[in-house]
């Protein structure tokens, strides 16, 4: 049987981990400025299976518009220049001896529309996984008024579901906060 305390905590956990992949996927959009965060989680087919680009090489911010990668082993700088080219960042890697350097062209406002309108799809996609943490958690809780073991008044059910509410609304309210500080971000030239 569960209680009030331990739904409430596992729709909270939910929609944690929901906002922290948000905050992840944000991270690697593009703006003006160069971030080891845009190309960390690409994934490089490496030793026989798919890997994250951080897990393979050192990457470096050496100037503002340029992101230098020196891989761990020079012989996957192939596969991971081939990554960088199918990864849809709109970049050109270029091969110097053992590693890979990055010059971000400056972004042109269609492009940085197109990264508004992906960001606020980021958002949604996290806002719809937030809701269905709500919707479990509410089914959980009309769960503890029914059976014979029904122990939990209406009243205290009628009061986790607001809370649950309240929950729900503070993790879109931050979703919402952070998807516009990134347009912003990204539209600022």
């Amino acid at each position: 049987m569960t209680d009030p305390d331990t739904i409430l905590l596992t729709a909270e956990a939910g929609m944690d981990k929901a906002l922290d992949y948000l905050k992840q996927e944000l991270r690697g959009v593009r703006t003006g400025r160069a971030s080891p965060a845009m190309v960390e989680f690409l994934k490089v087919e490496a030793y026989g299976s798919m890997s994250d680009l951080k897990a393979l090489a050192a990457i470096s911010v050496p100037e503002p518009t340029q992101i230098l990668i020196k891989p761990f082993d020079s012989t996957i700088v192939s596969a991971i220049k081939s990554a960088i080219e199918k990864s849809g960042l709109g970049v050109n890697p270029m091969v110097e001896a053992k590693q890979i350097r990055i010059q971000l062209p400056s972004m042109s406002s269609e492009r940085r529309q197109k990264d508004a309108a992906r960001i606020k799809k980021m958002g949604e996609e996290a806002k719809v996984v937030i809701r269905n943490s709500r919707r479990d958690a509410n089914k959980l809780t009309d769960t503890l008024g029914k059976g014979s073991a029904a122990n939990v008044p209406e009243d205290e059910i009628k009061t986790l579901k607001e809370e649950i509410q309240a929950l729900l609304e503070k993790f879109e309210k931050d979703v919402d906060a952070r998807v516009d500080e990134k347009t912003k971000e990204v539209l600022t030239v």
